[in-house]
């Protein structure tokens, strides 16, 4: 199949923390079989993300959904709480913080994100996705630097 035909798959995935390697795993052997290594780190960062918040803030299933088209790469993941995620902070904000860095990171480095409510099989719930274009340069993650302290053996 040639790089530019679009494709699609869906990884319909349980409320287990496991789901989350799984996700990232069957997304680089896709992206692999498809050409598309060059998408892969970045990828899995996003969707490692978006279906980490799935199962972990919220109790019911979940999905991975992949979708090529017209050089764009779209990674979205479904779950059932129909509540909003919240806005994302910037990462200079939370360079201490134990949590909350998921958004940040996909605002950081995706192309463009957003979410959408979306009822699966009768059930209410959202969807959050992410966009990545073929030309996107592998992510450069960069923690601020923080002033030395002086360590208290000195």
């Amino acid at each position: 199949m040639p790089e530019n035909e679009p494709w699609e798959y869906s990884l319909h995935i349980p409320n287990d923390p496991r789901a989350v390697t799984i996700s990232r795993r069957t997304l680089r052997l896709i992206l692999t079989m498809h050409g598309l290594i060059r998408l892969a780190d970045t990828a899995e960062l996003l969707a490692t993300e978006l279906v980490s918040n799935a199962v972990r803030h919220t109790k019911g299933p979940a999905a991975l959904h992949v979708r090529w088209l017209a050089d764009m790469l779209r990674i979205g993941a479904w779950d059932a709480d129909p509540e909003p995620p919240g806005l994302p902070c910037s990462l200079d904000q939370l360079v201490d913080s134990e949590d909350g860095r998921g958004l940040a990171l996909v605002q950081a480095c995706a192309d463009l994100w957003g979410w959408q409510p979306l009822a699966r099989h009768g059930s209410p719930g959202k969807y959050v996705w992410c966009d990545l274009a073929a030309t996107q340069a592998p992510a450069r993650v960069t923690p601020t630097r923080q002033e030395a302290r002086p360590s208290a053996t000195a």
